[in-house]
């Protein structure tokens, strides 16, 4: 099963940029703190431009930089940027007719599926950039 980390590696940039706050930071520099590909983190990082939370200036001497403050910030807004797929997912194998579990296991699912998804949104827009930050300075 693929996993997709963009939701960690935007928090990852993201907090790199309100860390090094007034700093214009470049993409190569982001890349070396995540360990990955600077095409990789330009990528996040038109996602994160679309969505109004990073600014970005292109050229020879590119950079980017917070578009808001990180306490104005929440995981939620991350997620969303990057367009993060959901906690769960529900198999798409053929439903057998002879069985009654697998008739209606998958609307069963959606619906306790859905309030967990709820629930884990709902705790990411509970938490900001400004808290992440203060984490990763204390350690």
């Amino acid at each position: 099963m693929a996993v997709n980390t963009q939701f960690s590696i935007a928090v990852h940039i993201m907090a790199g940029l309100a860390c090094q706050r007034g700093r214009n930071i470049t993409s190569a520099t982001l890349a070396a703190s995540v360990n990955t590909s600077p095409s990789f983190v330009r990528r996040i990082l038109a996602k994160l431009s679309r969505a109004g939370l990073v600014e970005t200036a292109t050229g020879k001497a590119g950079a980017c930089w917070l578009a808001k403050d990180a306490k104005d910030i929440s995981l939620l807004d991350l997620y969303a940027a990057v367009d993060a797929p959901k906690a769960f997912s529900i198999h798409n194998y053929t439903e057998q007719k002879a069985c009654p579990v697998s008739c209606h296991i998958k609307t069963a699912l959606q619906k306790a599926l859905g309030k967990t998804q709820k629930a884990m949104e709902a705790s990411l827009a509970g938490i900001s950039l400004a808290q992440i930050v203060s984490d990763v300075k204390q350690r």
